[in-house]
């Protein structure tokens, strides 16, 4: 993004980055998986490097690297409110990417950008399914709703 290092000052500024989980953020995720019937939900904040998860279900990880992060690209400005990829395979950006090609095997990935009060686009919540779904209007408005609440 056009505003990548004054997003970067301010993730850092925040001194969220690599602190312990907090239920608040492990409830989101949670339900999100039950609402959504998906085994993984995520909060991720996305680092220099890597994209770290504030809270995670359904992954034994709490990072990846940020060059086969599927939510870097909510931070892109010119994406909308919802980033969903209802087939990764069958998506140019994504069909390579070793989090499709190997474990978690991602096939669906709806997220939808965590924006600061000034704007910036810090990570994103987000659902991943290992196979491919649909995800209409309705669930989009639904999952930006969720988001707000993180």
């Amino acid at each position: 993004p056009l505003d990548e290092e004054e997003r970067m000052g301010f993730l850092c500024r925040l001194g969220i980055l690599d602190t312990e989980p907090e239920k608040r953020f492990d409830d989101i995720t949670r339900l999100c998986c039950l609402v959504f019937k998906t085994p993984i939900a995520l909060v991720s904040l996305v680092d220099k490097d890597r994209q770290w998860f504030k809270s995670v279900q359904g992954l034994p990880v709490r990072q990846t690297d940020r060059k086969s992060s599927f939510c870097a690209w909510t931070l892109l400005p010119e994406y909308p409110e919802v980033l969903v990829v209802e087939n990764a395979l069958e998506d140019i950006r994504f069909r390579n990417n070793p989090l499709v090609l190997g474990s978690p095997h991602i096939r669906f990935y709806a997220g939808c950008p965590l924006v600061a009060t000034n704007k910036l686009r810090l990570g994103s919540l987000c659902i991943i399914d290992n196979k491919p779904r649909v995800f209409d209007a309705e669930s989009c408005n639904m999952l930006a709703n969720m988001a707000e609440m993180v």
